[in-house]
């Protein structure tokens, strides 16, 4: 698991920003358990968007494409622990115990997991781990792990349903998820992957539904939806093009003229100008 500006012990990150909001796009292979000791967290899946703040725990489900943006809040740096579930451990956890059975995308907005003393004890112990300066021994992290897990169980078991869950991803409704997700920067092989399909039969599938080819039809959805903020909301390009699925702003800046003959700032220059 990559997290920016984090502090590795022992496979367990701790993550802080000072004074600068960050923003990234991921899809994590395993599990994670999070806690937010200060600062603020968004994440938003698809269309939906969640705000997690001091003393939320929350659980970021596998192979869910979102997006994070992690501010301070108040003066207070935004800081954060974050902890994998390896599949191996959750499977041997879960051979025996029973869930509320199989979750769908729709249980993320319900916002497990539920805040109780436990996990809050459990969090300030592993904060203590980063006051030290030797790295977390490698036969403590699966101990805490099954004391996560113990303590999730106990208190949330919307969040064992995930957890205790392990089908793979089956191939899902390609033109609902292409519809939710096209914002987000991610390569045509992760698209497919991610809608249970290999790319030869993603490329396949998307051209029988949408009449077009995946990379001219992200592209088209991302300047449209980049046009809609600059101009409706009246968002900065700097905002604008990342929320839009754009790598950087100069690739944004001349895909965006080249689709609509003006560029990005003459947008904002002309709205500055009417005020």
């Amino acid at each position: 698991m990559e997290v920016p500006n984090a502090t590795d012990k022992g496979k367990v990150f701790m993550t802080c920003t000072i004074d600068e909001q960050y923003t990234w796009e991921n899809v994590h292979p395993q599990h994670i358990l999070a806690y937010i000791y200060s600062g603020e967290l968004t994440i938003t899946y698809g269309q939906q968007t969640l705000t997690f703040v001091k003393g939320d725990t929350l659980l970021v489900p596998k192979n869910q494409l979102s997006r994070s943006v992690k501010a301070p809040v108040d003066g207070e740096p935004f800081k954060c622990v974050s902890m994998a579930l390896p599949e191996e451990q959750l499977r041997e956890f879960y051979q025996n115990r029973s869930t509320l059975g199989s979750w769908s995308d729709n249980v993320l907005k319900e916002r497990p997991i539920r805040p109780h003393p436990l996990l809050e004890g459990f969090f300030g112990s592993l904060h203590t781990y980063f006051e030290m300066q030797d790295e977390l021994s490698e036969k403590l992290v699966p101990i805490k792990v099954k004391e996560a897990l113990v303590i999730i169980d106990e208190v949330d078991k919307r969040a064992s349903s995930i957890l205790g869950t392990f089908s793979e991803i089956g191939k899902i409704d390609l033109q609902k998820y292409m519809e939710e997700h096209y914002m987000y920067n991610l390569p045509l092989e992760k698209f497919a992957y991610l809608t249970g399909r290999s790319l030869t039969t993603f490329k396949s599938d998307f051209k029988k539904m949408f009449n077009q080819t995946p990379g001219k039809w992200l592209m088209e959805k991302r300047l449209n939806l980049a046009h809609h903020k600059l101009t409706k909301e009246r968002q900065k390009a700097t905002a604008v093009y990342l929320s839009a699925g754009f790598e950087n702003l100069s690739h944004f800046s001349f895909a965006f003229k080249k689709a609509f003959g003006y560029s990005p700032s003459s947008i904002m220059n002309q709205q500055s100008s009417t005020r």
